[in-house]
C-alpha cells in the first residue's frame, strides 16, 4: 500500500466539495485499495484522521483513528471508522473549545468551536449503514475530517485568530492548560 502525498493548505482540492460514492463505486476494487492507502498515509502522518480531499481525490470518504497517537496524547482512542458519504447533525446546543492542528496545516493549531454531541450517519466501507452519535473529543474529530469534505479546513473555524499558534509552542504555552481541559471533557461526554 503506498504512502499518498497530502495537500498542504493552498491546494485548491482542499476547498472543493467532495462529491458522493454510490455504492457500486464503493464496493469497486480501486475505491477499496484508495480506502486502504487512505488508512496507511493516516498512520504513516501519525494522524487522528484523514479526507480524501487531503490526498488529492474530493470523494466522500474519510479515516478516523486514534490509537495511542503521540502527535495527540491526549485524545480518547477511537477504533479506525472509515465514514462514505458521511452527514453530521448536531443532538444538542451544547459546544466545547477544541485545540486543533491539522495534517495539511503543517505546524499550526488553533481553537474552534465543535458541538458536543453529534448524530453521525453514513456507510462504512463495506456499504452497511452507520447511525450512532458520538460526543466530547471524539466528536470534535469526526467534526474535523467530514469538514474536509466540505471543502472546509479548521483555520475557518477558528474565531479567535491570537489563539493560532505553532505545534511548540502550543507544547510549550498551552497544551498543560488543555489536556486538563480534555480531562473535564471527557469526565462530562465520556469521550
Amino acid at each position: 500500500m503506498p504512502v499518498l502525498e497530502i495537500a498542504d493548505v493552498g491546494e485548491p482540492v482542499l476547498r472543493e466539495q467532495a462529491r458522493e460514492l454510490s455504492v457500486q463505486e464503493l464496493e469497486s476494487p480501486e475505491i477499496q485499495r484508495f480506502i486502504d492507502d487512505l488508512v496507511e498515509t493516516m498512520h504513516h502522518a501519525k494522524g487522528a484522521g484523514l479526507a480524501a480531499n487531503q490526498v488529492f481525490r474530493p470523494v466522500q470518504v474519510c479515516a478516523i483513528e486514534v490509537k495511542n497517537n503521540p502527535r495527540y496524547p491526549y485524545k480518547p482512542n477511537i477504533p479506525l471508522t472509515i465514514l462514505i458519504n458521511p452527514v453530521l447533525t448536531p443532538v444538542a446546543d451544547e459546544t466545547f473549545q477544541n485545540f486543533e492542528g491539522c495534517l495539511s496545516v503543517p505546524g499550526l493549531r488553533g481553537v474552534v468551536p465543535r458541538w458536543a454531541s453529534i448524530r453521525v450517519q453514513a456507510l462504512d466501507r463495506h456499504g452497511s449503514t452507520i447511525d450512532h452519535v458520538v460526543k466530547g473529543i471524539t466528536a470534535g474529530t469526526y467534526q474535523h475530517e467530514v469538514d474536509h469534505l466540505e471543502g472546509k479546513l479548521f483555520l475557518d473555524r477558528v474565531e479567535d485568530t491570537h489563539t493560532l499558534c505553532t505545534w511548540e509552542t502550543f507544547r510549550r504555552h498551552y497544551e498543560g492548560e488543555f489536556r486538563e481541559r480534555v480531562k473535564s471533557i471527557v469526565e462530562r461526554f465520556g469521550s
